[in-house]
């Protein structure tokens, strides 16, 4: 039998500057996602959560909230991007050029920037991406850019290799 390793992400030495990376997955926003991220994050502005309000205001409808959309395509963006990330250094010039409205779909992608090794950790590099989500109808609703300490091959931590090799081992033990 042979065992074959799952996506583990990206490490430094796999990021190329110029290359863009498609994250797989859409993700279609649903009022119950944004009413409850807006009360979780206890943001009160009732645009997001009161539709007799929302109907009131130029939009017509309920707005998600923007910090959902920071979140949701940050998290399309881990299994490409950051994976291996140790940590997150920080997100800039995060733009919202159209909003997102309960039911809308949204996908990104981002492009690498930057990349350089870090001076104080040996088993880490520093990269740079911009990230871009956009809409159903291709309209960009959010682009930021994101940097973060992701981990060399050679010293990220351990993966789960070995305890599924236990849990096989013991599997064909049984049969």
């Amino acid at each position: 039998m042979n065992i074959q390793e799952g996506w583990n992400g990206r490490f430094y030495e796999d990021f190329v500057i110029g290359d863009i990376y498609s994250h797989p997955l859409g993700r279609t926003v649903t009022q119950t996602d944004n009413i409850w991220f807006t009360l979780l994050t206890q943001n009160t502005n009732p645009i997001h959560f009161d539709a007799v309000y929302a109907e009131k205001t130029e939009f017509g409808r309920p707005l998600v909230d923007s910090t959902f959309t920071v979140a949701l395509v940050t998290g399309q963006s881990v299994t490409d991007i950051s994976q291996n990330v140790m940590a997150n250094l920080g997100w800039d010039e995060i733009r919202l050029p159209n909003p997102v409205f309960e039911g809308d779909t949204i996908y990104s992608y981002s492009e690498l920037l930057e990349k350089r090794e870090s001076a104080s950790r040996p088993g880490i590099g520093i990269i740079k991406v911009k990230t871009v989500g956009y809409n159903q109808d291709s309209r960009v609703v959010i682009e930021f850019k994101r940097t973060m300490m992701v981990y060399k091959k050679a010293h990220a931590p351990a993966s789960d290799q070995p305890i599924l090799n236990k849990v096989l081992k013991e599997k064909n033990k049984d049969t």
